[in-house]
């Protein structure tokens, strides 16, 4: 399988050319967008891997170019930038899925098979044909049971076959599928490779006309001669789809007697080797882009920062905190991306920054110069939730550590003063651990006025209020919640116009404050699960698209008699029906869920284009949780549907 990188990053393109080639996939890169496109609409590729911000043209029109031109090559966005709405913007511009650097290798080739799969006529985790299975976690192909020792190129020629088992592959194709643009082998190359898997089959005991050869057109995979192949090839959609999970089945059954989706021993190693030989040319790269960033704190200090000059210092802050993200040096990276965010603001820079961008850039020199070896334990894994305490109240914030560590929460807290100081404190706290919150616990400060709290030209009210809004503006994906002395609605609306999430009137249990966070952290990257019954085709194939950017995973049904095969199948987390449809109607289906217990507390949102109002009365006399007319936006239908399910998981909570 063919994969265009587009990377500027030298380092990156080393690391990811390593790991897709070891996996056997054939790798072109290029190091800007303009080129990029040149390539892309040029060569056929399996797959694309963008980064966003690339020189001459930037990853997002890229991805947009390629749309708008009538490309379907899937597309994976690969960048430092993690904020939600770089993600959406995205996926918007067409993108299939979205990475964040740094990234662990094995997710990554995991999203890489997820997508080709996706983009093939064999959707299945699996490939077979016949006898013949090829795991492509493994890259272990086997026939009869009997297992194949391929080249690279041979597996990589199996593999493209099976993928689209009913094509038939020139040779032209094969040329232009399996082999880099930068190589030129002749025909009698592939006819070479053909021959060798052939024979290497035939040994398994395959025919001798496995691989088919039709003349003057090219080679494809013969229909299995075996009654259970051909029947199989005959199955319905239904049983295919039963099937399917045969399939699945097989691969898991596989992968449970070795674990397929960990690197071995020594792979891991040798990885870890070739970091550390990656190191030894990096790091003194790295220093020297540190010139830039401590020039743009010199004269940040005598106020003669220029815009341009502060955007150069913001992209090397950006590229070094994808390099270290490579290296897992999380807390060096953490220094980086606080930089870059400072630097990236809407508006410049002030001199009043300059002891906090000293601090964060003598941080990153220091990290980068004392680190001579990558460690095994530094390479990406998985890290508990951390709770940021901003809080002066020392008995208040000791009260949670234990509740916090019996639930697999850290606890970091820095104290409530001034604004630029706390904002300092918490810069350095998060630093030292080399992770951003999941969870933001501000404790308001005691104070006896009624009004004091609503007065903005008080010192503490003032104070409080800006540290509240600063980290809403700072962490606008993060939930914060607030604990204060006093139940006033005052309080409550001020904390909400501020961006607080929650509020918590003390004194509240530990255990409380704890289950509040937990709530909070519950699921939060786990897509929801939409199933939507309409027996409008165009309309079913439109909302998938229409929805993405809200994350949903969604499943589209236009048969209702299918309805309860399916529902117990994708088990969903919400239920969109249409209300007019053949043979059942959405009324109907309503109360048939109803009455099952399993399915009573399901969240229900009908979808039709009935506007009057015994329609909707009739909806939620039957159990509908929610009414909307078509047409309807895509914000709306998601906002209600989003809105449904926070009311489900408060009530479990």
């Amino acid at each position: 399988m063919k994969i265009l990188l587009v990377e500027d990053d030298d380092l990156l393109i080393k690391v990811l050319t390593r790991n897709l080639a070891t996996h056997h996939y054939v790798v072109d890169t290029v190091k800007d967008g303009e080129m990029g496109w040149t390539y892309g609409s040029t060569f056929e590729y399996d797959l694309i891997v963008l980064d966003i911000m690339l020189p001459k043209l930037d990853g997002i029109s890229l991805c947009k170019r390629f749309r708008t031109e009538g490309y379907v090559t899937p597309i994976l966005l690969l960048t430092a930038q993690d904020t939600i709405t770089a993600k959406v913007q995205g996926l918007d511009a067409g993108a299939d899925d979205y990475m964040v650097k740094p990234f662990d290798p094995i997710e990554l080739i995991a999203r890489v098979r997820a997508l080709l799969r996706r983009g093939s006529a064999n959707p299945f985790p699996l490939l077979s044909w016949g006898d013949l299975l090829l795991n492509p976690s493994t890259c272990e192909v086997t026939y009869n049971g009997c297992p194949l020792n391929l080249t690279t190129m041979e597996y990589d020629l199996l593999e493209l076959l099976l993928r689209d088992c009913q094509h038939v592959f020139s040779t032209e194709e094969l040329l232009d599928r399996l082999w880099s643009s930068e190589e030129f082998p002749s025909q009698a190359t592939v006819r070479s490779h053909i021959r060798r898997v052939r024979h290497k089959l035939v040994a398994a005991g395959a025919p001798h006309d496995f691989i088919a050869t039709m003349h003057g057109r090219g080679y494809y995979l013969k229909a299995p001669r075996t009654e259970e192949s051909t029947a199989l090839s005959k199955i319905p959609q239904e049983k295919n789809y039963r099937d399917t999970s045969r399939i699945i089945d097989t691969s898991r059954e596989t992968q449970s007697n070795s674990p397929q989706h960990l690197p071995p021993a020594d792979s891991q190693q040798q990885y870890l080797a070739f970091l550390n030989e990656t190191w030894t040319t990096t790091k003194p790269k790295s220093l020297d882009q540190m010139a830039v960033l401590l020039q743009a704190v010199r004269d940040l200090q005598t106020d003669r920062l220029q815009p341009q000059q502060q955007a150069q210092a913001q992209q090397v802050a950006h590229k070094l905190a994808g390099t270290l993200g490579i290296f897992g040096l999380s807390k060096t990276m953490h220094v980086a991306r606080q930089l870059e965010y400072w630097l990236g603001g809407r508006e410049p820079l002030q001199p009043k920054h300059a002891p906090l961008m000293k601090t964060l850039v003598t941080a990153l020199q220091e990290d980068i110069d004392h680190t001579t070896l990558i460690q095994m334990s530094q390479i990406p894994t998985g890290q508990s939730p951390l709770l940021l305490i901003v809080s002066s109240d020392t008995e208040f914030n000791q009260s949670l550590v234990s509740v916090a560590a019996s639930r697999g929460i850290r606890i970091e807290t820095t104290p409530v003063l001034d604004v630029a100081t706390t904002l300092m404190a918490t810069e350095s706290v998060l630093g030292a651990v080399g992770q951003d919150p999941d969870v933001i616990l501000l404790r308001l400060p005691s104070i006896s006025s009624d009004s004091l709290l609503t007065d903005q030209s008080t010192p503490q009210g003032s104070n409080f209020w800006a540290i509240l809004q600063t980290f809403s503006h700072r962490y606008p994906d993060l939930p914060i919640v607030v604990i204060g002395d006093r139940d006033e609605l005052s309080d409550r609306l001020e904390v909400m116009r501020q961006g607080g999430k929650l509020f918590l009137v003390a004194p509240t249990p530990p255990e409380r404050v704890i289950d509040a966070v937990v709530n909070l952290l519950r699921d939060p990257k786990i897509p929801k699960k939409l199933m939507i019954l309409d027996d409008d085709q165009d309309w079913l194939r439109t909302l998938p698209t229409l929805l993405k950017p809200w994350g949903f995973k969604v499943t589209t049904l236009a048969d209702p008699k299918k309805f309860w095969t399916v529902l117990q199948a994708v088990t969903p987390d919400a239920l969109v029906l249409d209300v007019n449809m053949p043979q059942i109607n959405g009324f109907e289906l309503c109360q048939i869920l109803r009455s099952d217990p399993n399915w009573q507390r399901l969240p229900v949102l009908f979808l039709s284009v009935l506007t009057d109002s015994a329609s909707q009365n009739q909806a939620f006399t039957v159990g509908a949780d929610d009414y909307l007319c078509k047409p309807v936006m895509g914000v709306e239908l998601a906002n209600r549907i989003l809105r449904r399910l926070q009311r489900v998981k408060a009530w479990a909570s």
